[in-house]
């Protein structure tokens, strides 16, 4: 049974997902704080977590945060959940490593698809995998990437979306899908977000991400191992 822990100091909303979720076949903990919530998953590993922003002490962005820097948590899978609906909350809330982000009002069944997809795509990855082209080394367990046996230092989105456009590297990606897939289902922003993203994950990766990750002209990008 997959664990989740849903951290949300609305005591109605809090009981809400707790009952919901445990219909679902889900073991939930639920929490009104996140610092006992990050005490507790240190000892018992979450499956997914589900945050508020908006909460008492520590927000739930410094959280995302801490949980992104432990060695133990950094893969597990985060649900942003929020009144918020700002452009600039959406991204500042993925690009701390949240991986994906749903406003209240909400719908359970649509949360619930959200987390089976979230779980899947973990399980997927938690099988040690090595990735490589040109003179770079991705490992996708630890999410560590190299460039000449460099380590390359790239935020929670530069490493998505590099992983997606190797995954997809027999076609042109467009923007919108792009932006659908590392940013969220509801994401309704500029590209830029995107482009900027592309730019400095170029730059972090040299000449390599340069000759790699190619731009088609009002489509989209491509990535070209050769």
């Amino acid at each position: 049974m997959d664990k989740v822990y849903v951290i949300e100091d609305d005591e109605s909303i809090r009981e809400l997902l707790k009952v919901a979720l445990e219909g679902f076949g889900y073991c939930i903990k639920a929490y009104e704080a996140a610092e006992p919530a990050l005490l507790d998953m240190k000892e018992d590993k979450p499956d997914l977590a589900i945050f508020d922003l908006m909460l008492p002490g520590m927000d739930g962005l410094a959280a995302i945060r801490l949980l992104r820097q432990d060695a133990q948590l950094k893969l597990t899978p985060v649900i942003c959940l929020t009144a918020k609906d700002k452009e600039l909350d959406k991204v500042i809330g993925l690009d701390v490593g949240a991986d994906d982000y749903i406003t209240k009002p909400f719908g359970v069944l649509e949360l619930a698809a959200r987390i089976r997809s979230l779980l899947r795509r973990s399980t997927k990855e938690e099988s040690a995998e090595v990735i490589t082209f040109k003179t770079v080394t991705i490992n996708t367990q630890t999410r560590e990437v190299r460039n000449e046996s460099e380590l390359v230092e790239l935020t929670y989105k530069e490493y998505e979306l590099l992983l997606y456009l190797i995954e997809h590297d027999s076609r042109v990606v467009n923007r919108d899908e792009l932006l659908n897939q590392i940013w969220g289902y509801d994401y309704d922003g500029e590209t830029r977000t995107l482009d900027s993203h592309i730019r400095t994950l170029r730059q972090k990766l040299g000449k390599v991400g340069t000759d790699t990750i190619r731009t088609v002209r009002s489509v989209g990008y491509r990535f070209v191992k050769s």
